[in-house]
């Protein structure tokens, strides 16, 4: 899928004016408290983010618990000079650690938020709610509040709108438990306007790679920087027999050599987002006899590259 162009039938011709770019840097679920090596894969992409002219970098959860030996791992991601934002991801509050703790941590002000940049509007929302019964497991739930301050939030601005969040709003079995009462509120928005104001939704979480969308709405997932969780009846030896008893939850993923993490580019009429590829260490899903994954989560080491051309 690296390289796909998709047309969007959107009724916005320009996004931003005809000379403006604006660009940012995203990576998700590095997992700070799985991998090894997870300080050097948040080094490359802030070194090659520090490279470019971006307007922002933004991760998309999964990111570090709020231990003082992460602070270290943290340190990196602040070293960036321009502008830089958070995503609270669902581990993030493993260890008993609250959304408050994680946050105060990273020194990020809310749980979701928006700002502007150039004339787009970028939507932060947090999908940790508390899940309303029968839901259990992790949160996985955005909550009346939250839903209220979004519909505030789109009402305010007339803006092309692009959403970040941490779990999914396409993929039912593991994203947000109440996606399609979101996906509505964001439909309605653009009923509302009278034109396709929110082009976008961009989420980590599910370390996959799949693109689609629904009600002239685009749905991304972004993999992640560093594996694809396998869990213990496939679980693999795959570094050294140190690494192995001191990251004890590697065995159970399946890594990617080399980092992945994507730059984004909004221009004119379209939105690009830029292919990385890596390769599993060790084994891969075939070589595992893995049962086969629903078409929207395969298991790749992959972030394809997208044009999304949106025509009126």
């Amino acid at each position: 899928m690296v390289g796909t162009t998709i047309v969007l039938p959107l009724d916005v011709f320009s996004i931003t004016p005809k000379k403006e770019t604006i660009a940012f840097g995203l990576i998700a679920d590095v997992h700070k408290d799985v991998m090894h090596d997870a300080d050097r894969r948040l080094q490359e992409f802030i070194d090659r983010a520090s490279q470019k002219n971006l307007d922002f970098i933004l991760q998309l959860g999964d990111f570090c618990r709020p231990y003082n030996y992460n602070k270290d791992f943290l340190n990196i991601f602040d070293s960036y000079k321009g502008d830089k934002f958070h995503v609270l991801g669902n581990h993030d509050m493993d260890g008993g650690f609250s959304r408050e703790q994680t946050r105060a941590y990273w020194n990020m002000p809310e749980n979701y938020y928006s700002f502007d940049k150039k004339g787009i509007h970028f939507i932060v929302l947090d999908g940790n709610d508390p899940n309303p019964s029968p839901w259990s497991g992790y949160n996985r739930y955005i909550g009346n509040t939250q839903k209220q301050w979004l519909i505030q939030d789109l009402d305010r601005n007339n803006l092309p709108t692009i959403i970040f969040s941490h779990q999914s709003l396409e993929l039912e079995y593991d994203g947000i438990a109440n996606m399609e009462e979101i996906r509505r509120i964001l439909e309605k928005a653009n009923e509302k306007a009278g034109f396709k104001k929110v082009l976008c939704c961009i989420n980590g979480h599910t370390h996959t790679d799949y693109a689609t969308q629904i009600n002239d709405i685009y749905y991304v997932q972004i993999n992640s920087a560093s594996y694809r969780w396998v869990g213990g009846d496939h679980k693999v030896v795959r570094y050294s027999k140190e690494i192995d008893e001191k990251f004890e939850w590697i065995k159970y993923t399946i890594p990617y050599r080399d980092p992945l993490y994507t730059f984004v580019q909004i221009k004119h009429n379209k939105i690009i987002i830029e292919p990385k590829t890596s390769e599993f260490v060790g084994p891969g899903p075939r070589e595992m006899n893995l049962p086969d994954t629903l078409p929207n989560d395969p298991i790749v080491p992959t972030i394809s590259g997208y044009k999304l051309t949106l025509k009126g």
